[in-house]
């Protein structure tokens, strides 16, 4: 049996295991298997998660009750989830490989071309921006600083309160409604997508374990599954350029993308930052100020990027010569 023609992202691979039966389920809707709620059902009913999934075959989907058709395009999936088990980055997709064929040099940020930022303006007295410095602040205030050898988990409390906030921001900026996913990557670390209408920005966490290159590797191979669920939901023929935006960051630091197909951008050749020093409990001190500076100048950009994503409406001649701007620009 073939595997499905959908190639299935290698951050769901090593996890597909741990899926419930949920998550599953959003997975398979994604994959446009023109199927109904009636399919969906049986697999609830039946209590199927993932790691009994992508064991099944056909005749397993058959003997639960399911007609031909979504029997064979579950089998299908199955196998497709199956295959990719076993993906990782030792082998033929190393992330040296997934550089080179967009043209990064895996021990130079300089080949990496530039593009200029749309930032949205925060007010210091946005609610939104004020909820965000004191829940930082409320956690700093047990954490104590943000060093080199914090854990994971802290740096994502930090990464998941800056992401809420600017989703907020940029929902009453828009009048219109996102949401975000957690994924964990193929090495356990915590991914997020973006999503309005369709996917707009993906976030990769962990990069003090990866290294700057192989997050942006790892990056890439989501860009490229989130651009063909784009395409597909789009259901366009021909050319259908289009774009996405990307973060990869420790909670220190943050880098920003820019993907069209073939093509990575990214904002600056080093890192915008920001210092979690326990200092900034002290709201007379001037690492509170700094604090306050750098949390809202990263909370701008993401905005600006969920806006101008999110509001890119034209057709892809038009976006293509935005893009090309954006590039110029640099």
């Amino acid at each position: 049996m073939s595997s499905a023609s959908t190639p299935v992202p290698a951050d769901h691979a090593d996890v597909v295991e741990n899926w419930d039966t949920d998550t599953l389920i959003l997975h398979l809707k994604e994959q446009n298997l023109k199927l109904d709620e009636d399919d969906f059902a049986i697999l609830r009913e039946e209590k199927i998660v993932g790691q009994d999934f992508i064991d099944m075959t056909e005749d397993d989907f058959r003997s639960i009750g399911l007609s031909f058709g979504p029997a064979a395009r579950f089998a299908k999936e199955a196998e497709n989830l199956k295959e990719n088990q076993d993906r990782s980055f030792s082998s033929d997709s190393s992330f040296e490989k997934i550089l080179a064929k967009y043209d990064i040099d895996s021990n130079d940020m300089d080949t990496i071309p530039l593009f200029s930022l749309q930032t949205h303006e925060i007010q210091d007295s946005d609610k939104h921006f004020e909820y965000c410095i004191d829940n930082i602040l409320f956690k700093m205030k047990h954490y104590g600083s943000l060093v080199l050898n914090s854990p994971e988990s802290m740096r994502n409390e930090y990464v998941s309160t800056i992401l809420h906030t600017a989703l907020h921001i940029a929902g009453d900026a828009t009048n219109k409604g996102f949401s975000m996913r957690l994924k964990c990557g193929i090495n356990g670390e915590e991914n997020y997508v973006i999503k309005g209408d369709e996917n707009l920005l993906c976030v990769a966490g962990d990069m003090i374990r990866f290294g700057i290159f192989e997050s942006i590797a790892q990056s890439i191979r989501q860009f490229e599954s989130l651009y063909e669920m784009n395409k597909r939901k789009r259901k366009r023929d021909g050319d259908d350029y289009d774009y996405l935006y990307g973060i990869i960051t420790t909670a220190s630091d943050w880098y920003f993308l820019l993907y069209t197909p073939g093509v990575i951008s990214q904002a600056s050749e080093i890192p915008f930052s920001i210092e979690f020093n326990k200092k900034a409990l002290d709201k007379n001190s001037k690492e509170y100020q700094m604090l306050c500076g750098s949390v809202k100048e990263i909370l701008s950009i993401i905005v600006g990027l969920i806006k101008d994503r999110a509001c890119s409406n034209e057709e892809p001649e038009k976006k293509r010569a935005k893009i090309e701007l954006y590039r110029s620009k640099k």
